[in-house]
């Protein structure tokens, strides 16, 4: 290992998109799918129960306590846990990190419609909008910062997270980390924190970006 460079180009050239299911370009492929899924469906599953916990104030606690425990949780244990159910399949990575997605973006939907003010709750009710439409283009518009400051996290740790799933042969880019240590060959490795930093850093960005156009009023503000 000492022998080799810490990247060599011509492997990287080679494998990036050789048709084989263990290319670079494929697991690249696999990853993102992994990653962004759970995301997805934590965030379709975070804005009902959210929504239902600000309603009944009484439900939060003992959602938030189940979610902080099995956030706890390492998810090696998670993906083995459901590796007897769902077997070598994607589903073994995904539905453990919808539930660490939830843990962060439950907190997240109730801290965001919690943020809304009074005083501009009790305006779109003497204007005469009704709960579904008040919730819509008042509420959630405004509780927008807050929900995506945690969709943030949730998607950087999910991007993370996926690569341990190789331990289980389905990791995405983590297999690149697997191969590299049993061969003693830097390149593989070196790829896999490349690639997977990269994408946490365009995930983060486009999501900063959709805040700036979901959110307009607040450049206004800064710019009064």
């Amino acid at each position: 290992m000492t022998q080799e460079p810490l990247v060599r180009w011509d492997w990287i050239a080679r494998n990036w998109a050789n048709g084989g299911p263990t290319a670079i370009s494929a697991l690249l492929e696999n990853h993102v799918v992994m990653a962004f899924l759970p995301v997805l469906f934590g965030l379709v599953v975070a804005l009902p129960l959210g929504l239902a916990c600000v309603r009944w104030r009484w439900l939060y606690q003992p959602t938030a306590a189940l979610m902080n425990v099995t956030y706890s949780l390492p998810s090696l244990v998670l993906f083995s846990i459901f590796l007897s159910v769902t077997g070598l399949t994607r589903s073994t990575v995904v539905i453990p990190l919808t539930f660490f997605a939830l843990a962060v973006l439950i907190p997240a939907v109730v801290d965001g419609l919690a943020s809304v003010p009074d005083p501009v709750r009790q305006s779109a009710v003497a204007m005469g909008f009704r709960p579904a439409r008040r919730l819509l283009r008042v509420e959630l518009p405004v509780a927008v910062p807050v929900v995506l400051a945690g969709l943030r996290v949730a998607t950087v740790s999910s991007i993370s997270l996926v690569s341990v799933g190789a331990l289980i042969g389905q990791g995405g880019l983590g297999n690149l980390f697997i191969d590299g240590w049993q061969r003693q060959f830097y390149t593989p490795i070196v790829v896999g924190i490349v690639l997977i930093v990269l994408l946490a850093v365009l995930a983060d960005g486009l999501l900063v970006l959709a805040q700036r156009l979901l959110t307009p009023w607040s450049r206004a503000r800064r710019a009064a």
